[in-house]
């Protein structure tokens, strides 16, 4: 007789902790639309549900059963609507206080949902994208796995625990691995993610950016041939050879998308590579792909100011006179880009999201992402801007020393000491030409910190006002950026901790500026309404996949031939199947298969 599975079966689980474990399709009666508790798919251990997630899960119990009855409805059924969706964000607010701008109505009216969402003629500047060159086969999949959580997608590529978190200490949810979002899932974690037609998927089919920025980054030890250890980099081509993606392909896409859009969707940075030994692949990059504006990263190894080959690059500073300041007089002298690259004065600075515990007083030095350096090279070079990405934010991507700070009631000058942001707002406050952006940082927070995220935002506004904060995200490592336009369009600074810190109140007109007319400006944009075929800016081609040359196929493979990319299927059977499926009221069952932590 054939024997069946039985539940034991379809774990990685050894007897003991099988008796830990119960279904998560058994026990949970509740369907949530936001998990209030981890579950696991057999491969780990799941953590046990939290107190602040108890009092989530008993808080949204109580709004479903008052909300359904009103309705006439189940409860279950009520829980898969956009009602249910809200009356999850009411629960959250109830629990954590008030970060997101939720109105109970939404519970009973699905049009007061798409009002409190983000408006359709909202334009989005997002001022820092990735993407990969085809042969690269591991960038971005350690940041998916952070945004993504515990899961089969992690574990599919080696993490099964927070890398950024290795002693396990909870984040405000008790978790000491929160996933970002649930619009990822448990999508595979695989390098066709982050590459050139997914990219614009996610972008510009997927979510409402009207115009993105395109950057790269010089990070990364170079493997020479023959070798198995890794080491610094000696010449540029050593370190071009392991970025992500080089100036020259960043400037490719950009030229392939805006060519078959019709209109500006992408702008490209160039890279900034300091010392005089650089100076001519600089000039090389304005001469031949002229960049819209510029990238550097003070914590990596590109610095260069000899000729000696067998010597390492080096980190740097942005008020190194030496190092620094020759290539920032090259950019000056080619001030004649600025008549078709309006934002050539731009310069990008990667600074926070330190790779080295930002507690050591080793990794207090601006080459590893300290402010220091800000306010000397703003004053001594004002025909520039500077834009210092991820906020400064010093903890690598986890929030507790920030929290920890705030609980503690450390401040500096009033304001809880939040490394390195709370320094960087008040050293910078009366520089004008110094901007900041929110990539991965806002992302970091929103959810998983949201007290952490209010204080940050909270402390840009009140020291530079509501024009010099530039939205980015940092996608595609995060999929798509339109759970972050919905994140910080909903997000809001609780009223209690804007009156005692001084921070102002996030209101539309303030997430408006944010979200896109502060990028338009410093970026010479016209901040026109969202892609339309009639407008400004033109819709990307869904069916791009056919339409990139093969000249770019080979650049981005960086070798002969093409390795192909993902199908795009916009108008496929599914497609219409799913607009059957809708049209005929299916909704979704909020089931999760896997095992939870028994109570």
């Amino acid at each position: 007789m054939e024997r069946f599975p039985e539940r034991e079966d379809d774990s990685w689980f050894s007897d003991e902790q099988i008796g830990a474990v119960a279904r998560a399709d058994d026990t949970d009666t509740l369907r949530s639309p936001i998990p209030t508790s981890m579950v696991s798919n057999g491969e780990y251990l799941p953590f046990a549900q939290t107190e602040k997630q108890k009092q989530i899960e008993a808080r949204l119990t109580d709004i479903a059963e008052h909300a359904s009855r009103k309705l006439g409805i189940s409860r279950r059924r009520f829980l898969a609507t956009s009602g249910g969706m809200a009356a999850a964000f009411v629960a959250m607010n109830d629990v954590f206080g008030r970060f997101f701008d939720v109105d109970p109505v939404e519970m009973f009216e699905p049009a007061a949902a798409a009002e409190v969402g983000p408006p359709r003629d909202l334009f989005v500047f997002d001022g820092q994208l990735h993407m990969i060159r085809d042969n690269n086969t591991r960038s971005g999949v350690t940041l998916r796995a952070v945004s993504q959580g515990p899961g089969p997608a992690s574990a599919g590529v080696g993490i099964t625990r927070n890398p950024y978190n290795p002693m396990g200490f909870p984040d405000e949810l008790g978790n000491p691995w929160t996933a970002w979002t649930d619009k990822l899932g448990q999508r595979p974690n695989v390098q066709s993610e982050y590459t050139l037609v997914q990219f614009v998927k996610d972008v510009f089919l997927d979510s409402q950016v009207t115009v993105g920025h395109l950057t790269n980054a010089p990070l990364g030890l170079f493997t020479p041939t023959g070798e198995s250890e890794p080491r610094r980099p000696h010449v540029l081509k050593e370190l071009l050879d392991v970025e992500n993606l080089t100036g020259f392909q960043t400037a490719a896409v950009r030229d392939f998308i805006n060519g078959i859009a019709g209109s500006q969707r992408v702008l490209a940075h160039g890279q900034v590579f300091p010392g005089k030994f650089n100076l001519d692949y600089m000039q090389q990059q304005i001469d031949q792909f002229h960049p819209d504006s510029w990238k550097g990263y003070t914590s990596a190894y590109c610095a260069k100011d000899n000729d000696d080959p067998r010597q390492e690059m080096t980190r740097w500073r942005l008020d190194d006179e030496k190092v620094a300041y020759p290539t920032y007089e090259l950019i000056k002298k080619n001030r004649r880009e600025l008549a078709t690259r309006p934002a050539f004065f731009n310069i990008a600075i990667h600074k926070g999201l330190s790779t080295s515990n930002p507690d050591d007083p080793a990794v207090q030095n601006p080459s590893l992402g300290t402010p220091d350096d800000i306010p000397k090279a703003a004053r001594d070079w004002p025909e520039f801007n500077f834009i210092i990405f991820h906020a400064s934010w010093a903890p690598q991507f986890f929030g507790k020393p920030s929290l920890d700070a705030i609980k503690a009631g450390r401040t500096r000058n009033g304001v809880p000491d939040l490394q390195w942001t709370t320094q960087m707002a008040q050293d910078c406050a009366n520089l004008p030409n110094v901007y900041t952006e929110l990539g991965s940082t806002f992302g970091a927070t929103a959810t998983a910190w949201p007290t952490v995220c209010a204080h940050l935002i909270g402390q840009i506004l009140k020291y530079w006002g509501q024009d010099r904060l530039v939205f980015g995200t940092d996608s595609v490592w995060y999929g798509s950026p339109q759970w972050q336009i919905e994140a910080l369009w909903r997000f809001q600074i609780p009223e209690e901790m804007a009156k005692k810190y001084g921070y102002p109140m996030l209101t539309n007109d303030i997430k408006r500026k944010i979200l896109g007319l502060n990028g338009a400006k410093l970026f010479k944009l016209k901040a026109s309404a969202p892609a339309s075929a009639g407008g400004l800016y033109k819709p990307v081609p869904a069916n791009l996949q056919t339409m990139i040359p093969d000249t770019l196929k080979r650049r981005l493979a960086d070798e002969p031939g093409y390795r192909g990319y993902t199908e795009l299927l916009p108008d496929d059977n599914l497609s219409r199947l799913k607009s059957d499926y809708a049209e005929a009221g299916g909704l979704r069952e909020n089931k999760r298969y896997g095992w939870v932590r028994r109570a």
